[in-house]
């Protein structure tokens, strides 16, 4: 017994190396993996040469030679990305299948632990067992019934050596796992940011072919081809952009928007619309509750002062006896939102609880604010706007609450991750990963990065490259 829990204990305290993940190669992969790494710095640094040559090109006058050498630095930057990129994924699933594998021998040891513990705990219990009566009749002489009291002993004593052993390997193993979650983050960026080059690449170059074609044959002066830019932006500027419970606006309008609340939280205009656009199609999809017609009203959908005295009276929590329970109270919130506005409760569109999902509706306009968050955000609205009442149901409020709320969960530093967390949090409240699987939320924030995307290109792009 004691030979086995000394090797036991020996396994489990052997040293695990931890490495933290950089922007290019951390030390440890340099060090495994040093072609590959150095092969990543020139292609980084042919990267930044082409973005470079970008900027350049940007200050030159306007006219088809420009526009054409413009456009070939973009696709060369574009592809240089693709290439680094690619060269960061296969370093990536190297250093993922390792972190696995590390992952995987600290699970075997905790399983081993458990066992041990399980063993030793049987051995206590057959020691604890002994009554005076049973050591008197015992066919053991007292030697061998001190011996058995030496064990336990030391049984005791290495039990608490192995729960404190197992503790350490549970938070290596902890560490692992999270560095794994991050590698893995950075692995969909890559493969994020090499869709987008390739469609980059794909505009770019039929733009520049189109402009080739133009020039050669003669067909239109520049000006002509500025003069249809214009119009293709000023199509773009009038679609109309719907929002859930209120009337369209045109696209121009709600970019405008979008941009002043950026300028203020540096969250990107595109990611603000992608989260609008998502939400009031949501909205739709769940039903609409509160209106005349409808059979459920606000007081059915909505947790209220009931639901949080109980809570209140549970200590803070809904695992207690009092219920119905909620952690807030969203009637009196949205009663308070509305006297504010001079509108009545009664027959104002709201969302309606998910089917088949618990918890509760009531989000509000076309950004799908709960009341009791969208008070959180008042103050802050009124002094971005310099307005009096802020109104859940005014696009430029809605847009600008939006915004302070994603730049509150992450989204004003423009990362692809952050953004994409961003986004699952103010879906679910909670990350796109929970213990390294995914979150309610994950669907939403990949959908959520591609609709940003088609914004970003589609519709931006063109107005941002006349």
């Amino acid at each position: 017994m004691k030979k086995f829990l000394i090797f036991l204990i020996v396994s489990l305290v052997l040293p695990v190396s931890i490495t933290a993940q950089s922007a290019t190669c951390p030390s440890d992969v340099r060090a495994r993996e040093p072609v590959a790494c150095a092969e990543l710095d020139r292609l980084l640094k042919e990267e930044s040469e082409a973005q470079k040559e970008v900027d350049r090109l940007k200050g030159l006058g306007a006219g088809f030679t420009s526009d054409i050498a413009f456009l070939t630095a973009k696709i060369n930057t574009a592809q240089a990305n693709i290439k680094s990129k690619n060269n960061q994924i296969a370093l990536l699933t190297k250093d993922i299948a390792i972190k696995q594998s590390k992952i995987n021998v600290l699970d075997g040891r905790i399983v081993k632990g458990k066992q041990a513990i399980a063993a030793i705990l049987r051995k206590t219990n057959d020691i604890n067992s002994y009554s005076l009566l049973e050591t008197v009749l015992s066919d053991k002489n007292l030697s061998e019934f001190f011996v058995d009291m030496d064990a336990y002993a030391s049984t005791e004593e290495a039990l608490g050596n192995l729960f404190a052993e197992l503790r350490s390997v549970k938070a290596l193993t902890e560490t692992e796992k999270a560095a794994l979650a991050k590698k893995r983050e950075a692995e969909a960026v890559a493969k994020a940011a090499i869709e987008t080059a390739k469609k980059q690449v794909e505009i770019a170059n039929a733009e520049k072919k189109t402009l080739l074609a133009i020039n050669n044959a003669n067909k239109k002066t520049y000006e002509q081809v500025v003069a249809d830019r214009q119009a293709k932006a000023a199509k773009i500027r009038a679609e109309l952009f719907q929002l859930l419970d209120i009337k369209p606006i045109e696209f121009g309008d709600a970019l405008r928007y979008a941009e002043t609340a950026s300028a203020r939280t540096g969250v990107r205009p595109a990611f603000i619309l992608a989260v609008l656009q998502y939400e009031s199609k949501l909205g739709a999809n769940v039903g609409r509750c509160n209106r005349p017609q409808d059979a459920k009203k606000w007081q059915d959908i909505m947790p209220g002062p009931l639901h949080y005295s109980n809570y209140l009276k549970n200590g803070k929590t809904c695992n207690g006896p009092n219920s119905p329970c909620s952690y807030r109270d969203d009637q009196s919130a949205f009663v308070r939102i509305m006297n504010s506005l001079s509108r009545s409760t009664e027959g104002t569109p709201l969302s309606c609880p998910i089917v088949g999902i618990p918890g509760w509706g009531g989000a509000m306009g076309p950004a799908q604010f709960i009341p009791t968050t969208w008070e959180m955000f008042q103050s802050k609205i009124s002094q971005a706007l310099n307005i009096g009442t802020p109104d859940p149901w005014n696009p430029e409020h809605a847009i600008t609450a939006m915004a302070l709320y994603l730049s509150e969960l992450g989204a004003g530093t423009q990362d692809w991750t952050n953004e994409r967390t961003a986004a699952c949090k103010y879906n679910s409240g909670r990350t796109c990963y929970i213990n390294g699987k995914a979150g309610p939320g994950l669907s939403y924030g990949v959908n959520v990065m591609a609709i940003a995307e088609s914004i970003q290109r589609d519709k931006i792009d063109p107005l941002q490259n006349l």
